[in-house]
């Protein structure tokens, strides 16, 4: 005989009284943000299939999209974080959990072709073997919200080759050789430098189910020309940013919406004097950028205020923040 469980008793199931079961049956849990992540999923779920009078033929589609995203996916293809960065959602859920005060740097998508291949490289160093791409010198600098230095970040730099590809997306690539990414660390100064190539614009991958939205959707899949920072620092927040070239065609239309204002940037070109200093050629291109980290108090206390502005602004005042996200206040 099967074991006896003890549930609520649920009740004669409807369209209007399914959601408050599901509710009911899922309530026994002892974690209290589970609960209430699943109590809104679940609701906004069920009234959205309301409001939209949904079908099975629908619902059995949408099934099968995701089934399909999930195929798709591999050791270095993540069809499903390109479907979150194509529907606005992958930038939202950082913003939300990295919120910036207005004298640091901002945050944006990771994209699904990071990986933790990348060598460790010294300050200086080419990250792009691609004979075809346009030079380029990155000085960079990283500080505290005060002004401070950071001295020994970690700092993740990835972009694609001159003809808008990934490493990863050549069939060769087998990680043993990564090109078009490294891991630097600032010196003591909080300064970084590195060659690279002008970042070019790009098409995400439409090869797939995303590639197929986006086609009924009648949108473009293309991103414009960037390159990505990854910074990490004891007692700092986690940043994942991006820096986007002022003027590019897709500068207003990025397919993963990765572009803010404060992150579009113009390219120089080295002075004779810094060509000298860093072993480039002279009209080389310049980046240049000063990066700015939130430490993990500060971040800790603004996300605080904002998740309880945002409860407040829903009407759902009956909350409190635990662990830095909010439940329902029951004590």
């Amino acid at each position: 005989m099967p074991p006896k469980v003890d549930v609520p008793i649920l009740k004669d199931l409807t369209i209007d009284n399914i959601t408050e079961n599901v509710h009911r049956i899922n309530s026994q849990s002892e974690d209290a943000r589970l609960k209430y992540v699943l109590e809104r999923l679940v609701s906004h779920m069920h009234d959205f299939a309301r409001e939209t009078r949904l079908s099975t033929n629908e619902w059995l589609a949408g099934i099968q999209f995701l089934t399909d995203v999930g195929k798709k996916c591999t050791d270095v293809r993540q069809e499903f974080i390109l479907l979150s960065d194509t529907l606005g959602l992958s930038l939202l859920v950082d913003s939300i959990d990295h919120p910036k005060p207005a004298s640091s740097t901002e945050g944006t998508v990771l994209g699904p072709y990071h990986t933790h291949d990348a060598k460790s490289e010294s300050l200086g160093s080419s990250i792009s073997a691609d004979p075809d791409g346009e030079e380029l010198l990155c000085i960079c600098t990283v500080s505290s919200t005060t002004g401070s230095p950071i001295a020994n970040a970690k700092i993740d730099v990835w972009e694609t080759d001159s003809h808008g590809n990934y490493d990863v997306q050549y069939s060769h690539y087998s990680g043993e050789k990564p090109d078009g990414r490294a891991v630097l660390r600032s010196d003591a100064q909080g300064v970084f430098w590195y060659k690279a190539i002008v970042p070019v614009p790009y098409s995400i991958p439409d090869d797939g189910p995303v590639g197929k939205m986006l086609r009924k959707l009648g949108r473009h899949p293309w991103r414009p020309s960037h390159m990505h920072f990854m910074f990490e620092k004891e007692g700092f927040d986690h940043l994942i940013t991006a820096l986007y070239l002022r003027g590019d065609p897709y500068e207003t239309s990025d397919a993963v919406f990765g572009v803010k204002e404060s992150l579009i940037i113009d390219l120089n070109t080295v002075t004779p004097e810094q060509a000298k200093k860093y072993d480039v050629k002279e009209g080389t291109k310049l980046l240049t950028y000063d990066f700015v980290l939130v430490t993990d108090e500060e971040t800790r206390k603004l996300r605080d205020q904002k998740a309880a502005e945002a409860m407040k602004a829903l009407g759902r005042e009956n909350m409190k923040i635990l662990e830095g996200l909010p439940v329902p206040d029951v004590d």
